[in-house]
């Protein structure tokens, strides 16, 4: 886990600028060249572009090469942070503070990283530090156009990646599909780019699909072969192709796409679809991916150790109970907008040799439907944003406290616990959060004063790793063996210290708090069988082989 002594805790952290330079503070000259994978996709979207890129990373790490990894999102957002999770998935917090597009979320689990700012860029990042640049005169009185300027800068904030991770290897996804005209700057900017370095130094890795024909069963090359055509009219010619294909390629297909896409046939790669996500590192493996990748940068390595990985696996497929886990959320019916409560589930099932079965409850139901809450073995309400569907996540919590059913309340969660309790033991009619009730006559969660001017909803949240210190003889203390600890934020509203006292008088106690005192962390209530609410997002650093301690506690109970 985080040591959480990064950063000292202050009331805003604003996360909108993290990857974005306010002043041209290094030259693209300047700036050192390493080697670089390019990863592309082509036919639809959807393909996993994310988990390949990850699973890449994954096992050139394990052959004992330094790499890091970067999505290049065509969209103009300048991050994640604004975008409504039906239309996005979720927004993964970097250690950083920058809000980021989910496959970053990807890359941390699979690689053991904490990345950051410089692993994510999007066009809404390019473009605002090029018109800044125009606007200081950094051009000289220069036409500033896509090509040189964008592209351009696109090539600086690559190669930044990989001079401020001192990476052997930077992993470059490029979002979207091949042949989107919102892409094609980073195209051909990474085309550039390729051309600037030794050619051992570049090469691109294009992931295609290789659909089988319900009218024949035969699976089909065509669309590969039209997706790399798309990516040689973009003046690129891909190294590797990763065929993402139902069943097993044959030798002759493998050689049908080798001779129309121009790639040696031992580089035609094929990704079987799979159980789960983490059998891609493996697949990818069998097919000696990493040692052709070694070879063709030319970086000399043995083949790395996956047992542990292995292991992993074979735990999470084959379990020896299972549990059913009511996730109360107002986005269940996309269940990317909860990827990583749901990895870090995974991750501590595993732990446990406990499968997880999710069970969606949409909050805006429960009132008509309480029934809901019944027949589950724990209730977790995660974080979110916006009034619809808080007053069922507000009788959820209620309903795991009064039934002894094992909670666990993430940011908004824990908000909900928090107006519940204070309702139902202390007696505060109205107790809400002002968020959604500014006339409350009980703010329980309410803004800290200094944040009232805040107007604006992108990067302006406590974003990032905060440090907390644990009270001694709590379950949240127990659970990570610590005193000290270091999370991931992602809110505006806290916990209303002037409450406190009464809470802890009437059985809800604060087992963590910033250092200073002022900002409660956790809350918990002992004697119950786990009712557990944090303010931060514990799911944001939970890995595969290191699940995060409060959800393997979590199920522990829920398992009991």
């Amino acid at each position: 886990m985080p040591d959480g002594g990064a950063r000292s805790c202050r009331p805003i952290a604003c996360g909108r600028d993290a990857g974005v330079s306010s002043r041209r503070e290094e030259s693209y000259n300047d700036l050192p060249v390493g080697k670089y994978l390019f990863v592309t996709g082509g036919v639809i979207s959807g393909l996993g572009k994310g988990v390949v890129t990850a699973s890449l990373g994954a096992i050139l790490g394990a052959s004992g090469v330094h790499v890091t990894l970067q999505k290049a999102d065509p969209y103009i957002n300048v991050d994640a942070g604004t975008m409504n999770p039906y239309e996005h998935g979720e927004v993964f917090v970097t250690r950083d503070g920058q809000e980021t597009d989910l496959d970053i979320g990807h890359y941390e689990r699979f690689t053991d990283q904490n990345l950051g700012a410089v692993n994510y860029l999007t066009t809404g990042q390019v473009y605002w530090n090029v018109l800044r640049a125009e606007r200081r005169g950094d051009y000289l009185g220069q036409t500033v156009q896509v090509i040189p300027h964008v592209t351009d800068e696109i090539k600086r904030l690559v190669r930044r990646a990989q001079g401020a991770t001192e990476a052997e290897v930077t992993i470059v996804e490029i979002g979207g599909t091949v042949g989107d005209i919102e892409g094609l700057p980073f195209l051909e900017a990474l085309r550039q780019l390729q051309d600037e370095v030794p050619r051992e130094d570049a090469a691109f890795v294009h992931l295609s699909y290789v659909p089988v024909l319900s009218t024949t069963g035969e699976l089909k090359t065509k669309p590969t072969q039209h997706s790399v055509r798309e990516l040689r009219a973009a003046g690129i010619q891909p190294d590797f192709i990763v065929a993402r294909t139902p069943r097993e390629l044959t030798a002759a297909l493998r050689r049908k796409i080798a001779l129309f896409c121009d790639v040696a046939p031992e580089n035609v790669i094929e990704e079987r679809d799979v159980e789960s996500i983490y059998e891609v590192p493996l697949v990818l493996r069998e097919e000696g991916a990493d040692a052709k990748l070694l070879k063709r940068l030319g970086i000399a390595r043995t083949e790395g150790d996956l047992t542990g990985w292995k292991e992993f696996v074979h735990n999470l497929k084959n379990p020896e109970r299972h549990v059913r886990i009511g996730i109360v959320g107002k986005y269940v019916e996309l269940h990317d907008a909860y990827m990583s409560i749901l990895e870090a589930l995974r991750h501590a099932g595993a732990a446990l040799r406990t499968g997880v079965q999710p069970v969606w409850i949409p909050s805006g139901d429960i009132a008509a439907r309480p029934e809901l809450l019944e027949d589950i073995d724990g209730i977790l309400v995660p974080g979110g944003f916006g009034e619809r569907g808080v007053d069922g996540k507000i009788q959820a919590a209620e309903h795991a406290r009064r039934s002894g059913t094992p909670y666990l309340g993430i940011c908004l969660g824990m908000h909900c616990a928090v107006v519940a309790f204070a309702r139902s033991e202390l007696g505060l009619q109205g107790a809400h959060s002002t968020e959604f009730d500014p006339a409350t006559p009980h703010p329980v969660i309410a803004l800290l004063p200094e944040q009232g001017g805040v107007t604006d909803k992108g990067g302006t949240m406590r974003l990032g790793e905060y440090p907390a210190v644990l009270s001694p003889e709590t379950r949240t203390q127990h659970c990570y063996g610590s005193e000290r600890i270091g999370e991931r934020h992602r809110h505006r509203y806290e916990f209303n210290p002037d409450y406190l006292e009464a809470f802890e008088r009437a059985g809800m106690r604060a087992a963590a708090a910033s250092p200073d005192g002022r900002l409660v962390e956790v809350v918990e209530i002992p004697g119950h069988p786990w009712y557990v609410g944090v303010q931060f997002h514990p799911e944001f650093t939970s890995r595969p082989l290191r699940p995060h301690p409060l959800f393997v506690g979590f199920l522990r109970a829920c398992a009991s």
